[in-house]
């Protein structure tokens, strides 16, 4: 994954971020009804957990670490059994906890990229990695806070559709950056 560019990144980023929350313009009560089932999702748990686990191992067999070259193959069944584990021994709020391991992958992720480009304006992408650090470590200690956190999304339709239109402009706004100057 090293070679994707910070364009690519940017733009399916932006888009990835952005489209989404055109659904809570556009239907904010079918938006909500969803969004206040995401914590206790077993299909979301399953999934991201995977997602976050299969990355994890993948940057994990990637690094060159001489110390542990020689435990490195009990290290990945190791992280692997925690990973899926989780699917069956962690069932609650395993969506919140799948969603903090992906959040800091791609904030990982989004950081090397952004690292070596030459423009000033990847204070942007990585400001929002870095966001995106203290929300899957704040969601990994406390994961019913999101829960809490879409009650309070969701319980003012017009709020959350102002909000949801907000981050389309975000969203665009990362996307035009990629398009534009990460180049």
């Amino acid at each position: 994954m090293e070679d994707i560019s910070l364009s690519i990144i940017a733009l399916a980023l932006g888009l990835g971020l952005g489209a989404p929350h055109l659904l809570g313009v556009w239907y904010p009560e079918k938006t909500a009804e969803a969004l206040k089932k995401f914590p206790r999702s077993n299909f979301w748990g399953y999934l991201l957990m995977s997602l976050g686990t299969i990355w994890f191992i993948y940057n994990v067999r990637q690094e060159s670490i001489a110390d542990f070259a020689a435990m490195k193959k009990y290290m990945l069944a190791a992280f692997a059994v925690v990973g899926f584990g989780a699917c069956f021994f962690l069932k609650d709020f395993l969506a919140v906890r799948g969603l903090a391991v992906v959040l800091l992958l791609l904030a990982k992720l989004t950081l090397d990229a952004a690292r070596w480009h030459p423009s000033q304006w990847t204070v942007v992408i990585q400001v929002l990695a870095y966001v995106w650090v203290i929300i899957g470590m704040w969601l990994t200690i406390s994961p019913w806070r999101l829960r809490d956190w879409i009650q309070w999304y969701t319980r003012d339709l017009q709020r959350m559709k102002i909000l949801s239109a907000m981050k389309v402009v975000g969203g665009l706004v990362i996307a035009t950056l990629g398009f534009t100057v990460y180049r």
